[in-house]
């Protein structure tokens, strides 16, 4: 209980944060894709996948477009959109991303990166 009352109190931070991070910083800053990330994650959390999954997209398409593929904030987000989709039932959809996100931790840490 105490977890869900302090989410429901972080949300509208969460909201003016990201908020403010889009109005100073634009939709690409680094800093704007972890406040969107940071947002998908809470409300995922909270068991509002609906409302999650377009920010983890959004989240995922612009870490792609800035930061590469195998930049580890953009295979976080990859991992992180596969472990939504099967939560949402789409199991055939997150496994290549699944994949994707672990051949690239790999392929950029190594085998043994705790």
């Amino acid at each position: 209980l105490d977890k869900m009352e302090n989410q429901e109190e972080a949300l509208p931070l969460y909201k003016e944060a990201l908020a403010g991070r889009r109005e100073t910083l634009g939709d690409q800053h680094p800093d704007t894709l972890n406040s969107i990330s940071n947002m998908a994650v809470l409300l995922d959390e909270m068991g509002n996948q609906e409302e999650a999954l377009p920010l983890y997209k959004e989240a995922l398409a612009a870490r792609r477009e800035t930061l590469g593929d195998r930049h580890p904030s953009t295979l976080t987000s990859i991992n992180n959109m596969a472990l939504i989709l099967k939560q949402m039932g789409k199991k055939e959809e997150a496994l290549p991303l699944y994949k994707e996100s672990l051949a690239g931790f790999r392929e950029t840490l190594g085998d043994r990166h705790p």
